[in-house]
């Protein structure tokens, strides 16, 4: 009876066991099934690239983009692989000479030609972005303006890319553009997915860059503030990014890029020359240099500053004296009046300054040359060596920098001043929120600016909601798919040992 009892209760087991074993490996099969047909993706990868031109009051670059078509709604897929400096001006200085344009974006246009496989040429997208230098010659003459653009637009569309127009575009697009270059390089977007759920969870650090654009025209601030409120509607921005609201604030002042900041600077300057001389503290001692005063006054910048004066041209003499440089700096930023809680200057909203800011472009560029981005300094520390640069002899300069051109070479002093100034005084950071300021060159391998934004924006990859589910790695794939193989390898053996062989599973319980 009691064997017949121990026969039964093998037999209930064994067959539980067979069922619950059998059940595992349809669950493994099903998973084997949708992992495969979910996440094997055809090799090689859909290559598509875009080009972008940023033609900037000083001078025009070309961009070259490329990204695997599988990822186009991913952040951070895209990236640059090549930039080409257009040597001469900037478009809005062939105003005169249009005829010439053809030929001075020839050279970067072929190089893309060679880095662009030809049989993806006529699928490759180009823009071209004028900002500020093409804004002023528009206030000046928008005929003259449309004339340079139409010019522009001949000369591209004789190449066998896909040419998708050239067009001036305004200072809060060029901020908008440049704070969602750097936070899709950052990946400040990015919310990643678990492979086996729908439901998104977003990752640590989150919060956005603030974005702090120079160039030599126009300066742009732009991050999302604190308190959601804009008192300025005229500044405040709306994006919904992969799946999340972001309320932008957003400002472009006009006139105040490095190089028409000097020009203003100038201007204001020689009002109160007693003769042809102006001592500039601004340059170095020992620097010479003639200015015609037609030149002076030939952009709007300085417009305000402008007077009849008893003479045609006059010297720049410098003093070299960072102090005196920065209170001539602070008279062009006039704080007189606000009409909000808070201002920048010229009577500007600016919110409360929230979380780190990537400083791009010419901050960059200029507090690089000046070893100050090679590590953090605090800000006393950054403005104790501009106040040791502005003083050594203009000679002295030339021989420790003999490679540089004197036209730049000379305004480093002005421009490393007028960032400080601008930062400090212009945006109100202080020494603590100093710390919080990153000079940035290139994220990943590519330049932070406004282009990559502009791109990703005009091509639609960045989609409004967040895909629902993220495509494994290649080798999370490759793991769960010999996981999976494994256990119904293991399932299986069990399985017919204990159906052939019952007595080897239950001896040892017996």
């Amino acid at each position: 009876m009691e064997d017949t009892k121990e026969s039964n209760v093998k037999t209930f087991c064994s067959k539980n066991i067979l069922a619950i074993l059998g059940f595992s490996s349809i669950i493994a099969v099903i998973a084997l099934l949708a992992v495969g047909l979910t996440q094997n993706k055809a090799l090689p990868e859909n290559i598509k690239y875009g080009i972008v031109l940023d033609a900037g009051s000083s001078h025009t670059s070309l961009y070259i983009y490329k990204w695997p078509a599988e990822k186009e709604n991913d952040t951070g897929v895209v990236h640059q692989v090549e930039e080409c400096r257009v040597k001469g001006p900037g478009i809005s200085k062939y105003v005169q000479k249009v005829n010439e344009i053809g030929i001075y974006l020839t050279d970067c246009m072929e190089r893309a030609r060679e880095v662009i496989p030809r049989s993806q040429h006529q699928e490759t997208p180009v823009y071209l972005g004028a900002t500020a230098g093409m804004r002023l010659l528009r206030m000046e003459s928008e005929e003259l303006a449309d004339r340079v653009l139409d010019v522009v637009e001949r000369s591209l569309s004789n190449y066998p890319f896909d040419f998708q127009g050239a067009r001036i575009i305004t200072g809060q697009e060029e901020g908008a553009y440049g704070w969602i270059t750097i936070n899709y390089l950052l990946g400040k977007f990015s919310q990643k997915t678990r492979w086996f759920s729908i439901v998104p969870y977003e990752t640590n650090n989150q919060e956005t860059f603030g974005a702090l654009d120079l160039g030599g025209a126009s300066t742009q601030i732009t991050f999302v503030p604190q308190n959601q409120t804009a008192e300025s509607p005229d500044n405040a921005l709306q994006f919904r990014l992969y799946g999340k609201d972001y309320n932008v604030y957003t400002h472009s002042f006009l006139c105040y890029g490095k190089d028409q900041a000097l020009w203003q600077k100038l201007a204001k300057d020689i009002q109160v020359a007693s003769n042809e001389i102006l001592r500039d503290p601004c340059f170095h001692p020992g620097y010479k240099k003639v200015v015609n005063v037609s030149d002076l006054y030939k952009t709007p910048c300085t417009k305000r500053f402008e007077m009849t004066l008893p003479f045609q041209q006059f010297e720049i003499q410098g003093i070299g004296n960072y102090q005196q440089c920065h209170q001539s700096i602070l008279e062009l930023f006039n704080t007189s009046y606000c009409p909000y809680s808070q201002c920048a200057f010229n009577g500007i909203f600016l919110p409360p300054l929230q979380g780190d800011f990537g400083a791009f472009s010419a901050f960059y560029f200029v507090m690089n040359f000046l070893n100050l981005t090679s590590e953090k300094f605090s800000q006393e520390k950054v403005t104790e060596m501009m106040k040791k640069f502005c003083s050594q002899p203009w000679e002295e300069i030339k021989t420790s920098y003999a490679g540089v051109k004197e036209k730049y070479l000379s305004e480093y002093c002005f421009s490393g001043t007028y960032i400080l100034s601008l930062l400090l005084q212009g945006y109100h950071f202080t020494a603590d929120s100093w710390e919080h300021i990153h000079f940035i060159g290139k994220i990943q391998g590519s330049d932070a600016g406004w282009t990559l934004g502009y791109m990703l924006n005009l091509t639609n990859m960045i989609p409004a909601e967040q895909p629902l589910s993220t495509p494994l790695s290649h080798s999370t794939y490759v793991f769960l798919m010999v996981l999976f193989s494994l256990v119904l390898v293991i399932v299986a053996i069990i399985g017919l040992l204990i159906f052939h062989k019952p007595s080897y599973f239950w001896k040892d319980m017996v």
